[in-house]
């Protein structure tokens, strides 16, 4: 299927590094409006100027914290205003625990993740899936992990907030008018600061770059349709992780 008409409001949360940053970037060089958000300030910053010279130069880079829930509503009140209801929401925003057994990983650290990855996600799509009710239409991919089909040990609060974000995904596809699509989306195995932090350098290296896997996943995301609403889609060429 062709890539759709450029032109589309699309919302990223996590987008000041990894794979939300790729893909944003990506998105706009294909001419589309991008409303980016992440609790990193200081990332933010740095990459404004850069946002500043893509057409359509009209891109939105707002401070959340996906966990606050009244900082969400507030948000989007402020998207609504200046950029309009999205077309494409991109639930990135992602955390994962230091590698450790569960019975070492304190609750802090537990909820944190869960609070961010799940919590974070549900945030979004309790406020923004009723603006898009109305029009019938609107994409929504939530970004899960190969830790989302699979358990692995010393990550056990992220694979738990994956497999939830899975979960979550079918259910609302059930609740969702036939306009509308939901999806599960496994980006694959990407050299990121999280897949560094589970495997280390050596390993992680050996994997694709998020600008790689960028040029991929943007004309996936940008070709979804009703018939994928509910499934659990992985980018092309994932890798396999080692044993």
């Amino acid at each position: 299927m062709a890539e759709e008409n450029s032109g589309k409001k699309i919302l990223i949360t996590g987008v000041s590094q990894g794979l939300g940053r790729a893909l944003a970037l990506e998105l706009a060089k294909r001419g589309h409006t991008i409303i980016g958000c992440s609790r990193n300030q200081t990332k933010l910053d740095l990459l404004q100027p850069i946002f500043s010279n893509i057409p359509p130069y009209n891109h939105l880079l707002l401070n959340l914290d996906v966990k606050l829930d009244d900082k969400v509503k507030e948000t989007l009140e402020i998207i609504v205003e200046k950029i309009g209801v999205p077309d494409i929401i991109v639930n990135n925003a992602a955390m994962i625990n230091v590698k450790a057994k569960i019975w070492e990983i304190s609750r802090e650290e537990f909820d944190d993740v869960i609070d961010t990855n799940i919590k974070g996600t549900a945030n979004i799509l309790r406020h923004f899936i009723p603006l898009l009710l109305p029009k019938n239409k609107g994409i929504i991919v939530n970004i899960s992990s190969i830790f989302g089909r699979m358990g692995v040990p010393l990550v056990s609060p992220y694979c738990s907030s994956k497999w939830g974000i899975e979960g979550l995904s079918k259910s609302i596809a059930k609740e969702l008018p036939n306009g509308m699509t939901i999806v599960a989306l496994d980006p694959g195995i990407i050299h990121t600061e999280m897949l560094l932090s589970s495997l280390g350098n050596n390993i992680a290296s050996q994997y694709q770059t998020p600008q790689e896997w960028a040029l991929k996943a943007a004309p996936m995301i940008l070709n979804l349709t009703n018939a994928e609403n509910g499934a659990s889609l992985t980018v092309d060429d994932p890798g396999t992780l080692p044993d």
